[in-house]
């Protein structure tokens, strides 16, 4: 298969050659007839100049001769019987009559005669012209010839100049056509490689052409193309990522649930078992083994209800009942239920009492999550601070790396760097959902191994 520019010069050459046969025979029938109606012309003019210095038939003779000298024309002066009277090539008494030669006829009745006929006196072809004029009251026929071997001599080299000229025409021509190809060839490979490179996904440039108003369309839609394709492919890498993230929080999700039931249903288990297996055990060992089988199994509750309430609030479906409620109040009945599990850490209540509309059951859970993940993760006490515009839970504990911050409430998400462990990962998320309801938002504050503020504003 050919490139574009070698199918074109192809193409091209092979119309020159149709060209330059078809000029060059046009132009050389073309020109022959001209040339020959030219002849034709001059020997028609000839014949008028020599009639005007014919003055008397006695000066025929002599006026012949020198006429031939200046010309070199073949001069033949008939009478109006077709008598030959004056021969310039042959002898005239050798010469039959002309009466009814086809020149003579014609320039009888039409004025003027010609035609091309081979001479057997000479043994040549010749072009004759015959005129009727009158001298002294007498009907002369005047006519002139010249040889045709000459004319075709004198046209050939005319048509070699015109042909020549038509040809370099035609080669210049071609080179400038051959400049024009390569320039589409260097275009379209420019292209090409354009279009390779955007395949292979390697484009980081754009492509340009300031050759012709088509090439430059091509260019420009080539660059949207590519446009287009690149931010497809960014689209893609980003729906990649995304996937990958889910897919790595499934399986952290699923470690995480596997991990959360893991020890309760492990202690249910092995208290089970060994009431099952003793039934002498005295009645104080029973009830502590119950009393570990049944919270174990309420922390199992709570664990389900976290996620289904996670669900929920993912999907507007929680149902809120909004009443004046006092924020110290949930507060101090928040510390209340954690200090018998955190009995080493004191929670200490600042500023006055605050009166919102809110949900108090949600707005609970919101205070349990984060007075008592303030409480885990430090060492020292733990102050919450209420005012008119805020309620913040500060601690002196591990706190948390600021890159992890813009991403601690989204869901399934844990830190789990420095030891700080957002259990399932659903806390801190169903916080920010609940606050959401509230048109309440959250705002952190932390710093490595100084401590962490969760501010709730209001």
């Amino acid at each position: 298969m050919l490139k574009i520019h070698q199918l074109f010069l192809r193409i091209y050459g092979i119309i020159f050659v149709l060209i330059f046969l078809s000029i060059s025979f046009t132009t050389y029938f073309w020109s022959k007839n001209i040339y020959m109606d030219q002849i034709e012309k001059n020997l028609s003019q000839n014949i008028d100049s020599l009639s005007l210095v014919l003055h008397n038939i006695n000066d025929i003779q002599k006026v012949a001769k020198e006429f031939k000298k200046r010309t070199n024309l073949r001069i033949t002066i008939i009478n109006e019987n077709g008598k030959v009277i004056v021969e310039s090539d042959r002898d005239k008494t050798k010469m039959g009559n002309h009466k009814n030669r086809y020149e003579i006829i014609h320039a009888k009745y039409d004025g003027i005669g010609k035609i091309i006929r081979y001479s057997k006196t000479l043994d040549k072809e010749l072009l004759y012209v015959a005129k009727k004029v009158k001298l002294q009251d007498n009907t002369y026929y005047i006519r002139l010839a010249d040889y045709t071997d000459k004319i075709q001599k004198n046209f050939i080299k005319l048509s070699f100049h015109v042909i020549a000229i038509i040809t370099i025409f035609l080669i210049l021509a071609f080179i400038v056509t051959y400049f024009v190809s390569i320039k589409i060839k260097n275009e379209t490979d420019s292209i090409l490689k354009y279009l390779i490179d955007l395949s292979d996904k390697k484009i980081n440039y754009e492509i340009s052409s300031t050759y012709t108003q088509e090439f430059d369309k091509i260019a420009k839609l080539l660059n949207k193309v590519a446009q287009k394709l690149s931010k497809k492919e960014k689209q893609k890498a980003k729906q990649t990522a995304k996937l990958k993230l889910a897919n790595r929080q499934k399986d952290e999700i699923i470690s995480a649930i596997s991990h959360e039931f893991k020890n309760p249903i492990a202690i249910i288990s092995g208290y089970s078992e060994t009431l099952l297996a003793d039934p002498d055990l005295p009645e104080t060992m029973k009830e502590k083994f119950l009393n570990k089988i049944q919270s174990n199994g309420n922390k199992m509750t709570q664990i389900i209800d976290k996620l289904r309430l996670s669900l929920k609030l993912e999907e507007g479906k929680q149902q809120t009942t909004f009443n004046k409620c006092s924020m110290i109040t949930i507060c101090k009945r928040v510390i209340s239920d954690l200090k018998d599990k955190y009995k080493d850490h004191e929670v200490s209540i600042e500023g006055e009492d605050v009166i919102l509309d809110i949900d108090e059951t949600l707005m609970e859970m919101v205070l349990t999550n984060l007075i008592e993940n303030a409480l885990k993760y430090s060492e020292n006490d733990v102050k919450v601070k209420i005012t008119n515009s805020y309620i913040s839970i500060i601690d002196k504990g591990i706190g948390i790396e600021e890159k992890e911050l813009s991403k601690i409430n989204k869901k399934f998400y844990r830190v789990s760097k420095n030891g700080w462990n957002n259990s399932l990962g659903l806390g801190l998320f169903i916080v920010h959902s609940i606050l959401s309801l509230h048109n309440f938002k959250l705002e952190v504050k932390s710093k490595i191994h100084e401590g962490s503020e969760f501010t709730i504003k209001y």
